[in-house]
């Protein structure tokens, strides 16, 4: 028999586009085009991120003048955050940031896996208020706070409806616990729609046999429920650490850093554009980007590792 490459042209069978789509792109092509795919990304990335960040290193090496050549002062900055002459407006604000993440993210966590629990249960209604857990997460963190804001004034509902005559924004833990609430409104319903997409992974059957073998619904939660649902869940601890880290929003519209709130945030938005500190505040937001890589860094080391049990070959 005749191999169809030794016929000519016009009796060789033809590639139908069906054919055709079955077939395998060689590694190398699957490779380069993967490469021109990122291209556009990568370059929009490295304009809109790369470039301020890099300009920001760059011009923390050098003096705080507008006008005239740049002095190069070093490290000079930095020291100047760390133990110097801002070193304790500096440590405050980073306490302050430490605070509200650990605060936020720790009840933020609580109440989303309730959410999530809850939603996770079959009754009636459940796509409406899965939907509804949106809205508060699709405010805008702006509009949010002006609203909380609203709530919290002294004539407002918070007051009206505890009988109290607090101003809130006028002290310093009554602002922060006006700033967690809020923030803890937010953004709570996005922790528990991560937490709910793993609880949907994890099959009836696990439950069910453990009920027969006698297991009570803080053995399932415990044993089952807590273990399958580890990777979202830290995924979902993940992004809230590190979006607290920069809160800017809620404080600034809050009490713009009054009252003990001023987060690493707020002081590099007001060195650099307030006071017109180019270079204390290029060092600050070095600084804190340092600290928000730091963290993630190593809450993925400690926590995040091996999240995925690896398949057994």
């Amino acid at each position: 028999m005749t191999s169809p490459a030794l016929l000519p042209t016009r009796d060789r069978p033809r590639r139908t586009p069906a054919s055709r789509a079955g077939e395998k792109l060689h590694p190398v092509n699957e490779g380069r085009l993967a490469f021109w795919l990122i291209i556009p990304s990568i370059l929009l990335l490295t304009l809109v991120i790369g470039y301020p960040v890099v300009q920001g290193i760059w011009r923390s090496f050098f003096a705080d003048s507008i006008d005239g050549p740049l002095e190069f002062v070093g490290f000079g900055n930095y020291a100047q955050a760390l133990w110097g002459r801002y070193s304790k407006e500096f440590w405050a604000a980073f306490n302050v940031t430490w605070f509200f993440t650990i605060t936020t993210v720790v009840l933020e966590t609580l109440i989303g896996m309730a959410m999530a629990l809850f939603m996770n249960r079959a009754f009636r209604g459940r796509g409406l208020m899965r939907a509804s857990v949106l809205v508060p997460w699709a405010i805008p963190t702006a509009v949010a706070a002006v609203m909380w804001r609203w709530a919290f004034d002294p004539r407002g509902i918070v007051n009206h409806v505890l009988g109290t005559t607090i101003t809130w924004t006028g002290m310093e833990w009554s602002s922060k616990v006006a700033i967690i609430v809020a923030d803890t409104w937010k953004t709570a319903p996005f922790v528990a729609l991560l937490i709910l997409a793993g609880l949907q992974i994890i099959p009836d059957e696990v439950y069910e046999a453990a009920a027969m073998d006698g297991a009570g619904p803080w053995k399932r939660f415990w044993h089952i429920t807590l273990p399958m649902v580890r990777p979202s869940l830290l995924v979902a601890v993940l992004f809230r650490m590190l979006d607290a880290l920069r809160m800017y929003d809620l404080p600034a519209i809050f009490t713009n850093g009054a009252n003990d709130t001023t987060t690493l945030s707020i002081l590099v938005v007001r060195a650099s554009l307030g006071n017109l500190q180019p270079g204390y505040g290029g060092a600050l937001s070095t600084i804190t980007f340092a600290v928000i890589f730091l963290a993630a860094f190593l809450f993925v080391r400690l926590l995040g590792a091996n999240v995925v049990p690896k398949e057994r070959s």
